[in-house]
C-alpha cells in the first residue's frame, strides 16, 4: 500500500506541476490535487491522514488547502491554488527544518544551502517563521 501511495503522490505533484506550467489548466491540477490527497491517504491510513488534517492546532491550515482543492475543483485554478499553496505551508511548516537537514546532507544542494548568505536565510526563516511549536511540542513532527 505504501508503494502505491508514494506512485499516487508522485504522479500528483507531477499533474500539480504540469498543471501550473501549462498556465493553471484546471482539469491537471484537479487530478493532481485528488491523486496527492488520495497518495497521502495510501501512505499512512485513512485514520491517521484524518487525524493529521483535523487537528485542532491545524483547522485554518486545513481550510485554506481543502477550500483551494474545492475552488479548484469547480473552475477557478489560480485562487485555488493561491489558498492550497498556503494551506500547505501551513500544514506543513513542523517538516520544512527537517527537510533543510536533510538537503544540506545531499552533496550539491547541500554546498548550496551552506554557503554564507543562504545558510543565514534559511537557518532563520526555516527555524523561526515556519516552526510554530505546540502543545504536542516533544512529538509535533510525529503527531498525527
Amino acid at each position: 500500500m505504501i508503494k502505491i501511495g508514494m506512485g499516487l503522490t508522485g504522479f500528483g505533484v507531477f499533474f500539480l506541476f504540469f498543471g501550473m506550467i501549462l498556465f493553471f489548466d484546471k482539469a491537471l491540477l484537479a487530478i493532481g490535487n485528488v491523486l496527492f490527497v488520495a497518495g497521502l491517504a495510501f501512505v499512512i491510513g485513512l485514520e491517521r491522514t484524518f487525524r493529521f488534517f483535523f487537528q485542532k492546532h491545524k483547522m485554518k491550515a486545513t481550510g485554506f488547502f481543502l477550500g483551494g482543492v474545492f475552488v479548484v475543483l469547480i473552475g477557478w485554478p489560480l485562487i485555488g491554488m493561491i489558498f492550497e499553496i498556503y494551506g500547505f505551508f501551513l500544514l506543513f511548516r513542523g517538516f520544512f527544518p527537517v527537510v533543510v537537514g536533510f538537503i544540506r546532507r545531499v552533496p550539491v544542494l547541500g554546498s548550496l544551502l551552506n554557503l554564507p548568505g543562504i545558510r543565514s536565510v534559511s537557518d532563520h526563516e526555516f527555524s523561526n517563521m515556519f516552526y510554530k511549536p505546540s502543545k504536542y511540542i516533544l512529538f509535533d513532527a510525529f503527531y498525527f
